[in-house]
């Protein structure tokens, strides 16, 4: 293997699957805050994704829906039009006018 044709931060990383709670340990550059231990005992460097091979509908064969991004937003339009809805008139002004 040549010498220096890896950047400085290359390292091993536990990439972590937040859909099936499988984790893999590869090479990688990306920047994380976390760290956890791994099968061997050492503390490796984590990085949360949301799907991977582990997961993902071509390699399980399984079809899967998977929103993670809409729900906020889901949220948000159920507690707008909750507060629009003006209330209905009372039953007793409904009864007088027979």
């Amino acid at each position: 293997m040549k010498k220096d044709i890896h950047p400085k931060e290359y390292r091993q990383v536990i990439f972590s699957d937040s859909t099936s709670g499988k984790s893999f340990l590869i090479g990688s550059t990306i920047k994380t805050t976390k760290t956890a231990k791994w099968e061997d005992g050492k503390e490796y460097p984590v990085f949360n994704v949301e799907i991977s091979s582990a997961s993902h509908p071509f390699y399980t064969g399984q079809s899967k829906t998977i929103d993670t991004a809409g729900r906020v937003e889901k949220f948000k339009t159920r507690a707008a039009s909750a507060k629009v809805k003006p209330k209905k008139a009372s039953s007793k002004k409904a009864e007088t006018a027979k």
